[in-house]
């Protein structure tokens, strides 16, 4: 990570949420979910991998079967994916990419991890993540503390995604989205899911202080007037699903501009009029 990127998540509170979140032991769904999108992805790749790496703490064993052999590995407190071996024809994350502050360094570190021809695949949450709480927040604070101060992790777009991928070398981007709408009785069952998932806030410039009871208050009324139906609190989860390939020649490539021999108009069967 360059020293002139600013830092937006602070490492030692993100290990310490997923450290949390172990000890907690708790019904971690979106992880088995997202996982499942990962898996019905590769299942639709027809091709056998040799050699896969995984980038985070602990291998699924719903994941194993897509390789022959794996190696496991996680970005370090400098984001440096620390690989003995490689290359690797198969790369894939689990939400480990989720509180990056050089993201497309850390996609170049992937992508150079691979064969020609490799494939990466990672999940990650989109911007729609956690929408109502962000929104609750805000409107709290401003009308306790006359100001807003970090309490929700940024989430990448999709529309971004593909453009990074490519930004970092991959052939052939692909970002598409998965939505998850979840209702809780209240909203302590939504804090308590956030923490068994490792979804503390991690962000380098949050307050210290424990959030005062006024802005608590003030955020379940908002949260219960605006984001709640029949009873039951909304929270959306959006999973981004990105898929790169390490360039090779064999793979398909765009034409040049100008090199098409038949004209749209014909293909479509109208006509052409200069303007």
């Amino acid at each position: 990570m360059t020293a002139e990127r600013p830092m937006i998540f602070d490492f030692r509170a993100a290990l310490a949420s997923r450290e949390r979140a172990r000890r907690i032991g708790g019904d971690r769904f979106l992880d088995l979910a997202a996982q499942d999108g990962l898996c019905d992805r590769l299942a639709a790749v027809t091709r056998r991998f040799d050699r896969g790496l995984w980038i985070g703490e602990t291998l699924p064993s719903a994941m194993r079967p897509f390789a022959r052999a794996w190696s496991i590995v996680d970005f370090d407190s400098q984001e440096v994916l620390n690989i003995d071996g490689g290359p690797f024809d198969l790369a894939v994350s689990l939400y480990s990419l989720q509180a990056i502050n050089d993201l497309p360094g850390a996609l170049i570190q992937i992508r150079r991890a691979l064969k020609p021809d490799g494939l990466f695949l990672a999940a990650l949450f989109g911007g729609e993540t956690l929408r109502e709480l962000r929104d609750s927040f805000a409107v709290a604070e401003i009308e306790i503390s006359g100001g807003i101060s970090p309490r929700v992790s940024p989430f990448a777009d999709v529309r971004d995604m593909g453009a990074l991928l490519q930004r970092a070398g991959f052939a052939l981007p692909v970002a598409d989205v998965e939505r998850l709408q979840v209702r809780y009785r209240d909203f302590g069952s939504l804090v308590r899911d956030l923490r068994a998932h490792g979804q503390g806030n991690a962000l380098a410039g949050r307050r210290r202080r424990f959030l005062s009871r006024r802005v608590l208050n003030a955020l379940i009324a908002h949260y219960s007037a605006h984001h709640a139906d029949g009873g039951k609190l909304n929270a959306t989860f959006e999973t981004l699903y990105l898929t790169g390939w390490a360039p090779h020649e064999s793979q398909q490539q765009p034409l040049k501009p100008g090199s098409a021999k038949t004209r749209l108009s014909d293909a479509l069967g109208t006509v052409e009029r200069k303007l």
